[in-house]
C-alpha cells in the first residue's frame, strides 16, 4: 500500500517532494527506497551511501575519452564487455543505477554525459542508457536526450522512443514526424507510449518516403512486412486527422489492401469525425 501511495507523487512531481521523499530513505521496504530514490533522481538529487557503490561498479563498465583538436571534449561509451556474465551485470547495473549518480562518478552532469555519450557503438548500450534516462533522469535531462538524437537523425533517434512517456506534446510529434520522415523505422512507431491523438495531417505523412514505402509493401508479397503495414495503419487510424485518415484510406486502397481490411477500421472510424456535425 505504501508503494502505491508513494507513486502517486511521480504525478505533479516537484522540489517540494524532495524532504519527504528523502525521509523514505529509511524505510523498511526496499521497494520503496527504491521508488523514492528515483524519484529524487528525477529532481536532480545524488543518492547518498549504497547509492554510491552500483553507480561505481557501472562506471567500470564506462570509458572516458577526448575528442575533437580545436575544442577538445569529454566522450563517455561502453567498455567492451568479455563475456555474457559481464554483459548481464552491465544491464543490471543500469537498471540499478540513477543517471544523476552515475554522472556524478565522472564529474559531470546528467547533460554533460548524455552530451558526451557516443551513440551508435554499441546498441545494447545505447538501450540500457536510455532507459537508465527515462526512469531516473531529470526533465531537462529526458529532453536534452531526445533533442540531441532528433538533431543527429539516423537509427539512434529510435532511441527516444522510450523517453515518450516523460516528453512533452511538442517533441512527441517531432520524434513521429522525424520517424515518418525517414520512412526506414515504421513499425518501431508501435513502441511509443504517451502520444497524442488525432493530430498527424496529410503533410506530415507526404513529406517523406512513407507514402512509397506503403505502396512498395502492399504490392509486393512479403508477409511479414506487410503485417507491419496493418500495425502502421492501426497506429495511423489513432495518430491522424480525420481528414488525413481519409486521404490514407483511399492511397493504401488504391495501392491494393483490400477495402475490407481489418487494418482500416480505426482509419474509418477516424474518416467519420469529419463527417459527423458539431453542435
Amino acid at each position: 500500500v505504501r508503494l502505491s501511495l508513494v507513486e502517486l507523487i511521480r504525478t505533479g512531481l516537484g522540489p517540494d517532494d524532495a524532504p519527504f521523499l528523502k525521509s523514505l530513505s529509511a524505510d523498511r521496504s526496499g521497494k520503496v527506497r527504491e521508488l523514492a530514490g528515483r524519484m529524487l533522481a528525477m529532481l536532480g538529487e545524488q543518492g547518498e551511501g549504497a547509492a554510491d557503490v552500483p553507480a561505481a561498479e557501472l562506471a567500470g563498465f564506462i570509458e572516458e575519452g577526448k575528442a575533437g583538436f580545436i575544442r577538445r571534449r569529454t566522450t563517455f561509451g561502453p567498455a567492451k564487455t568479455k563475456s555474457h556474465a559481464q554483459e548481464q551485470r552491465r544491464a543490471e547495473l543500469f537498471e540499478l543505477c540513477n543517471l544523476v549518480d552515475l554522472a556524478a562518478r565522472f564529474g559531470v552532469t546528467e547533460s554533460d554525459f548524455i552530451t558526451g555519450w557516443q551513440f551508435g557503438t554499441d546498441n545494447n548500450a545505447d538501450i540500457l542508457l536510455s532507459r537508465m534516462v527515462a526512469a531516473s533522469g531529470s526533465d531537462t535531462a529526458v529532453a536534452h536526450m531526445a533533442d540531441r538524437l532528433v538533431d543527429e537523425g539516423g537509427k539512434p533517434v529510435l532511441r527516444v522512443l522510450q523517453l515518450t512517456p516523460r516528453l512533452d506534446s511538442r517533441r512527441k510529434r517531432v520524434l513521429v514526424r522525424l520517424i515518418l520522415k525517414q520512412a526506414n523505422y515504421l513499425g518501431m512507431l508501435n513502441l511509443a507510449e504517451s502520444l497524442d491523438a488525432g493530430w498527424l495531417d496529410w503533410d506530415d505523412l507526404t513529406n517523406g518516403q512513407v507514402l512509397g514505402a506503403l505502396r512498395s509493401i502492399i504490392g509486393g508479397n512479403d508477409g511479414a512486412m506487410l503485417q507491419g503495414v496493418h500495425d502502421f495503419l492501426e497506429m495511423m487510424g489513432f495518430l491522424a486527422t480525420a481528414t488525413a485518415a481519409t486521404k490514407l484510406i483511399g492511397e493504401v486502397i488504391a495501392a491494393g489492401l483490400p477495402p475490407a481490411s481489418p487494418s482500416l477500421s480505426l482509419l474509418r472510424l477516424n474518416a467519420s469525425l469529419a463527417a459527423t456535425p458539431t453542435t
